[in-house]
Parts: structure tokens; sequence; C-alpha cells
């Protein structure tokens, strides 16, 4: 499994998995994160938009730095579309550098909805629950959405490192 994940991140990422360590452990910390809201009692930490904001700052500032560290002022190659006609490459850096920007944003409200979407609906069903006729089906229902808060739990765990290999590989490959 180990070497499944390794090729992954090398298919992704394009790179020498030089940064395999960082993203197994922000891997290990979304999941943990995630997990630790589905106990009894206990707040899912990445549900917050600040503690998902936080970690999709850092991932940001650490992609363009590395960038910047790696290609110089190369690194600014990834904004301008040169295989596009002369004419439209301004606006297209222009499109280039705002969807650059607003990266962090869609990292952080992607993993923080996700995880919040599902305890709401746990908490509906929970509702439900103190209706006598239907609380068989509502504990069902409840037990099925942990199941799948479980998977999800794991999926938006892959889906933020994935998405941080992508960044990477555009960091370190600028040019279109």
């Amino acid at each position: 499994m180990g070497s499944n994940i390794l090729s992954l991140i090398s298919f992704v990422s394009g790179t020498c998995l030089i940064h395999t360590h960082t993203l197994t452990h922000l891997f290990i910390f979304i999941v943990f994160s995630n997990m630790l809201g589905l106990l009894p009692l206990s707040f899912t930490t990445t549900s917050h938009i600040a503690v998902t904001g936080v970690l999709a700052l850092l991932v940001f500032v650490f992609v363009t730095v590395l960038g910047f560290v790696k290609n110089g002022s190369k690194f600014l190659a990834l904004f301008w579309v040169s295989s596009a006609p002369m004419a439209v490459r301004p606006l297209l850096a222009v499109i280039e550098l705002i969807s650059y920007f607003v990266r962090p944003v869609s990292h952080s409200i992607r993993l923080a909805g996700n995880m919040m979407a599902g305890h709401a609906v746990i908490k509906v069903f929970a509702g439900f629950a103190a209706i006598a006729a239907i609380s068989p089906i509502s504990v069902v229902a409840i037990t099925a959405m942990y199941g799948l808060e479980i998977l999800v739990a794991f999926i938006q765990a892959y889906v933020f490192t994935i998405l941080t290999c992508v960044y990477l590989k555009d960091a370190l490959h600028p040019a279109h």
C-alpha cells in the first residue's frame, strides 16, 4: 500500500518525492482531525473555517515560496499562457493570477464544508430519533451516516493532499 501512495504522489506531483513526508503528515493530521469529530462530545477541528483556512494558507505560502526558491522569476511563467494568441495572453494572465490566489479559499472551504455537512445531517437524523414512530429508521440512518462520515474523513484528507501535490507540481514546473 505504501508503494501505491508513493507512486500516486510521484505521478501527481511529477517530482522526486522530496516532499513525501510533509504530504504524509498533512494527510495524517487531516484524517485524525476528521475522525476526532466522530467521537461523541468532541469537535471536528476541520469543520471550522479558521483551521482549514490556516492549513490552506500554509500550503499556499509553502508552495509559493518553494516555487520562487526553485525557479526564481521563472515561477511567474505559471501565469503567462505562452501557447495562447498574443492578444489574449494579458487577459489569461489576469485570470490565472486570480485563480492562483483563490486556491487557498477553495482549498479551505471544500474541507470545512464537507466536514460540516455530514455532521449537520447526523444531527437532523438525531432530532428525528425523539419521535417514537420513526426512531428505528432514524437510528439506522445515523449508523449509515457514521459509516459515510468515516469514508468522507479519508476522502477529504486525500483530496486536500492530492490538491497540494498538484499545487506543488505547478510550483516546481511552472511553464504551461
